[in-house]
C-alpha cells in the first residue's frame, strides 16, 4: 500500500523555515516511496487565520516545488463532521462538561509536569446536576482518559511511553465557545483522509498518544509518526512566525528555491553542506535514518543569499 502523508499548516501568517522544514521532510518521505501528499489548512481559529494567508502558503509551496496530490477541506468548514464524532464519544459515555477557568487550571496549586504543562485533576468529572446548575456559563467538554500506557514508536525520536491519566488528564475536545479542539479535529481529518504517516515538529510529540487514543475510539488505524527536530534561531529560540526575517516573504527575495532546499537538507542531516540541491536528488537518497534527532541551530550565513 502506498504511503499517504500530509502537510497541515495554520494559515495565520507567512511560513517560516521551521514550517518549510517539516513540509520538506513530509514531501520527501512519501515521494521517495511513490506515495501521496495531502494538503490541509488547519484554520480552527478563524480569528487568526485567513484565506489570503492560505493562498500565499500554497504559492510558497509551489515555488519550492513541494507539490501536493489533493487538498482536503479546511478545518473551519468541517464543524458538522467533528460534531458527529463528538456525539460518538457522548454515546460511549466518555464526555462530561467542565467549568474550570483558565486561571484555575494554571494556578500554582494545580498539578503540573516538569515542563510546566498542567495535568487536569478531574475537578468537574463527578459534579452532580445540581452542582453544574450553579455555573451560569457554557462549559467546555472533556473526554475521560483511561489509566493505561501508549507506546509511540517514532521514526526520529525513537520509542516513548505515555499514560494519559498521568501525563495530561481528561482532555478537552470542545471549547466553551463551541469550537472543536486541535486533537479531535486532527484525528478525524487524518483518519478520514487515509493518512498513514504524520511528519511534524518534535514539540508536538505529546499529541501522538492523545490522538492514538482518539483513533482507537473512532476506529482509525494508527499512522506512523516522525517528529522532526526544531530549527532554532541565532539566539537559540525556536523559529516562529514572529521571526519575520526568516519567513518566506523575505527569504524568496534572497534565495532561489534550490538554495533554500539545500539549507534545510543540511539542517536535516541529508547533506553535508548547505548547497543548492534539487528535490529529485534528495528524493533518491532520502532515508529517515539520516535525520537528526536534536534541535538544529540555523547558521544565519546560510540564508543571507
Amino acid at each position: 500500500m502506498k504511503p499517504v502523508g500530509r502537510f497541515a499548516p495554520t494559515p495565520s501568517g507567512r511560513m517560516h523555515l521551521g514550517n518549510v522544514f517539516a513540509a520538506l521532510l513530509a514531501w520527501l518521505s512519501v515521494r521517495s516511496r511513490d506515495g501521496e501528499l495531502v494538503l490541509r489548512m488547519e484554520d480552527l481559529d478563524t480569528q487568526r487565520t485567513s484565506g489570503e494567508f492560505a493562498r500565499i502558503l500554497r504559492e510558497d509551496l509551489t515555488w519550492l516545488g513541494l507539490t501536493w496530490d489533493r487538498e482536503t477541506p479546511a478545518q473551519s468548514t468541517r464543524g458538522q463532521v467533528y460534531e458527529q464524532y463528538f456525539h460518538r464519544l457522548e454515546e460511549l459515555g466518555l464526555l462530561y462538561p467542565c467549568y474550570c477557568t483558565r486561571s484555575r487550571l494554571h494556578s500554582a496549586d494545580a498539578p503540573h509536569l516538569s515542563d510546566g504543562t498542567y495535568v487536569y485533576p478531574g475537578t468537574c468529572r463527578h459534579l452532580t446536576e445540581q452542582e453544574r446548575a450553579q455555573f451560569h456559563r457554557a462549559p467546555a467538554w472533556r473526554v475521560l482518559v483511561p489509566d493505561r500506557e501508549w507506546v509511540v514508536r517514532d521514526r526520529v525520536q525513537g520509542e516513548s511511553r505515555w499514560n494519559l491519566a498521568r501525563d495530561c488528564g481528561d482532555m478537552v475536545v470542545r471549547r466553551a465557545d463551541g469550537i472543536y479542539v486541535y486533537q479531535l479535529a486532527v484525528t478525524v481529518d487524518d483518519g478520514e483522509s487515509g493518512v498513514t504517516e504524520v511528519v511534524r515538529g518534535m514539540d508536538l510529540l505529546s499529541s501522538a498518544p492523545r490522538q492514538m487514543y482518539l483513533q482507537e475510539l473512532f476506529g482509525f488505524d494508527h499512522p506512523k509518526y516522525a517528529h522532526v527536530p526544531l530549527l532554532t534561531a541565532p539566539d537559540g529560540r525556536r523559529l516562529s512566525k514572529r521571526d519575520k526575517d526568516l519567513d518566506l516573504g523575505v527569504l524568496r527575495q534572497n534565495l532561489r528555491g534550490e538554495q533554500l532546499i539545500g539549507v534545510l537538507a543540511c539542517c536535516a542531516g541529508l547533506t553535508e553542506k548547505p548547497e543548492a540541491i534539487s528535490l529529485a536528488e534528495l528524493t533518491a537518497e532520502f532515508s529517515w535514518e539520516k535525520i537528526r534527532r536534536e534541535p538544529v541551530y540555523l547558521d544565519p550565513k546560510w540564508i543571507t543569499g
